[in-house]
């Protein structure tokens, strides 16, 4: 049973997450794609070719919300559809090279904001950071 202590930091660190993640989110190169459609086009990049089906359940999305999704990221050339290799009724559906050129500018330009703003912290405040990506990376997978 979570103690007073364990409550008070679980908000303490879902309030911090959240605004880092607000300030990650204003560093985003490529603002006309929604959150949705970056995540989908990530996970493609980093699955290879799925289902639209298998799409939406790494997503955690209803399949008909999946297949909308995948429609803008189509017309837009940044995934591309082929048949399924096994199954003539089904489709695989990938990150387009331009996709990957989105995401790739994307991260690079997170990362620098966030390096710049690690560079203002001490030697221990980066060691500690080192031992909670870790944690957070744990958390985030359970």
């Amino acid at each position: 049973m979570p103690t007073s202590t364990d409550t008070a930091l679980a908000s303490t660190l879902r309030l911090s997450v959240m605004r880092l993640a607000r300030r990650m989110r204003a560093q985003r190169a490529e603002t006309s794609l929604t959150l949705s459609q970056l995540a989908a086009l990530a996970t493609l990049e980093r699955h290879g070719a799925l289902t639209p089906g298998e799409l939406a359940a790494h997503e955690k999305v209803q399949p008909p919300s999946m297949t909308r999704l995948l429609a803008v990221l189509e017309a837009r050339e940044l995934v591309t559809r082929a048949p399924h290799p096994t199954d003539g009724r089904q489709v695989v559906v990938t990150a387009s090279p331009a996709g990957s050129a989105i995401l790739r500018e994307d991260r690079r330009r997170r990362d620098a904001w966030l390096a710049q703003q690690m560079r203002a912290l001490d030697p221990e405040e980066l060691a500690v950071l080192r031992q909670a990506a870790a944690i957070l990376d744990t958390l985030a997978d359970s």
